[in-house]
């Protein structure tokens, strides 16, 4: 019985050693050992070799299913003005009536929607082009040998048995020492010194969270920073880019008040940082709102604010529409494109089919999270333009600079109908169409 207390003792101790020593210090100090970096590039080969393993396998096998398709319909790249031309091009002369043909458009563009629409697709998870070891089959690759069944339960074993405890102890020690250190802050006269030390907290604490995801985060063009006094804005994959984020530099988060552990978070740090939390009334208030943001971004000297203008999780591979309450304000947009590798996990939340604390859960249980973070330059408001347009401008650039699809649907039809106002904007472009406003009916064009 002692020697099992003796050695449970120097395993606890072997344990704080890493967690304190080895994890903790170095990431409160923005150091890192390059540990991760080695693990990274262990689970790159591995992955490499078990999928040219499963495609030799293929080969061997030819009754083994080829990979499934990504998508289930390849859509027209054409707008309705060229797809009308070419259902219209038979008739014999120009016409400004209805024609029966154009049903057909319409027809077929619906039933595309209903099967393989370009809203669902994008709140469920990202189908990799090859196996990462996180599932044990795969609709792609189901020939499975032995050697690489060992693999994914060893793979099963390290990081259910090994990372995850290891995850839990850090997230637990950074949550628990932002509660604490935060508070304490809070009771400080507003000074300098006082903000200064809010911004060290929770540095320190993002940190230690981060590397409690085993996270490998590469920023470019650093030189674009958001500053103080503007309006960060960026694309939304999970709940985790504020964590990605403030790894860099300290921000003012806004959102919706919430209850339990989430409203223990809020309610401590907004003590020593100006954060700015609504109640759901006051969300649905955009004056309101943007009288908020008016006056935190009209203090210089305050942080600058982090908004996710989308509203939701998408899944990472696409941008959905910005809503514009962000860009009437007037102040400097700091656009930033976060880009995840889904291969050593899947970082998106669909808060559909799992909670908050089951996705945590996947999260800590994946390999590792892998993300680019891009920093724009600054963008402003520009003459003529309204904030619809600036709102879209901001969106592009930063679906360019992140490789994701530029998307105009409004990601509230995650759990909305569809607006009257799209389905309006559907009929005055037909109706443009059947007056000739858009040159499909030019007899110029139709000979």
């Amino acid at each position: 019985m002692e020697n099992l207390w003796c050695v449970a003792v120097t395993v606890l101790q072997l344990w704080i050693f890493v967690v304190v020593f080895l994890i903790m210090l170095p990431a409160m100090f923005g150091l890192s050992l390059g540990v991760t970096g080695v693990y990274i590039k262990i689970l790159v080969k591995l992955l490499e070799w078990a999928t040219l393993r499963i495609q030799r396998g293929r080969q061997e096998q030819p009754d083994v299913s080829a990979p499934l398709p990504t998508g289930i319909i390849e859509h027209d790249e054409g707008s309705m003005e060229e797809e009308m031309w070419e259902l219209r091009r038979s008739r014999p002369r120009p016409s400004k009536e209805f024609a029966l043909s154009d049903v057909m458009y319409f027809c077929k563009t619906g039933m595309e929607s209903i099967v393989d629409d370009q809203v669902t697709q994008r709140f469920s998870s990202e189908e990799l082009a090859s196996w990462n070891l996180l599932t044990r089959t795969n609709q792609n690759f189901q020939y499975i040998s032995l050697r690489l069944t060992i693999i994914w339960g060893l793979g099963v074993f390290v990081r259910y048995c090994i990372l995850f405890p290891l995850r839990i102890t850090l997230a637990i020690i950074g949550l628990s020492w932002l509660v604490i250190g935060t508070t304490l802050v809070g009771f400080l006269p507003e000074s300098r010194q006082k903000n200064w030390l809010s911004e060290l907290v929770h540095l320190t604490c993002y940190r230690i969270c981060a590397r409690g995801l085993s996270a490998t985060i590469r920023y470019h063009n650093k030189e674009n920073r958001p500053q103080k006094g503007g309006i960060c804005v960026a694309n939304h994959t999970t709940p985790i880019d504020v964590v990605i984020l403030a790894n860099d530099g300290c921000y003012a988060l806004i959102g919706q008040i919430h209850g339990g552990l989430l409203g223990v978070l809020q309610r401590s740090m907004v003590r020593c940082c100006p954060h700015v939390w609504f109640e759901r009334s006051d969300i649905k208030d955009r004056h309101k709102v943007a009288s908020r943001l008016r006056d935190h971004v009209a203090a210089r000297t305050k942080l600058p604010i982090l908004i996710f203008p989308e509203g939701t999780c998408v899944n990472n591979t696409s941008v959905m529409m910005f809503k514009k309450g962000s860009f009437e304000i007037g102040a400097t947009i700091h656009p930033v494109a976060i880009k995840y590798d889904p291969r050593f996990g899947d970082a998106f939340w669909n808060s559909s089919k799992f909670n908050m604390v089951s996705y945590l859960l996947r999260m800590m249980t994946s390999w590792a999270i892998v993300v680019n973070v891009w920093y724009l330059p600054p963008m402003t408001i520009q003459d003529g333009e309204d904030a619809t347009q600036f709102a879209n401008r901001v969106k592009s650039a930063i679906a360019n600079q992140g490789g994701l699809l530029d998307l105009d649907w409004d990601g509230g039809l995650k759990r909305e109908k569809v607006k009257d106002s799209l389905k309006e904007k559907q009929q005055k472009m037909y109706s443009r169409i059947i007056v000739g406003q858009n040159g499909i009916n030019a007899p110029e064009a139709l000979l």
